[in-house]
């Protein structure tokens, strides 16, 4: 069984790295999907953040990473995906996840795991982590090894 794990990862945090490593038993490969959205503004590269990612899973053989610029589901089907892999902070999360889940099914069948994040994780996004890099601070405790 194929699941694909879906974000922009700008960068992908230790946040991102927990969620996959949850989900890695459950499936017999993950494609960590690196996605554009036309509404934010990078920092990093998507060949940066597509590297980066791959150097964390170089060892791990049911680990893919590609990008896409299309609909998630399009993205889904192509990898032969059964399941979008999501992880959840918060209650706001929780609803934007489910919305996008009820479409996503809707549309095409594919099913979406939502996976809690970590209490200690519950506070990290990438556009924190963006901010304390735009200001000088120290953010590699927040970064999953080796993306420093």
């Amino acid at each position: 069984m194929i699941g694909i794990f879906t974000g922009s990862f700008d960068p992908y945090t230790i946040g991102h790295d927990d969620i996959l490593r949850r989900a890695l038993p459950l499936f017999s490969r993950v494609v960590i999907g690196v996605g554009v959205n036309e509404h934010k503004k990078y920092m990093f590269s998507m060949k940066e953040r597509c590297e980066a990612i791959a150097r964390i899973y170089s060892d791990e053989t049911k680990v893919e990473v590609k990008e896409y610029s299309d609909l998630t589901v399009d993205f889904a089907r192509r990898e032969g995906a059964s399941y979008i892999i999501k992880g959840v902070r918060s209650i706001k999360d929780f609803e934007y996840e489910r919305e996008q889940a009820e479409i996503n099914r809707q549309l095409t069948g594919i099913e979406t795991l939502l996976l809690f994040s970590d209490p200690r994780y519950s506070s990290l996004s990438s556009s924190v982590v963006r901010e304390l890099m735009h200001f000088g601070q120290d953010v590699s405790s927040f970064l999953p090894q080796p993306v420093k």
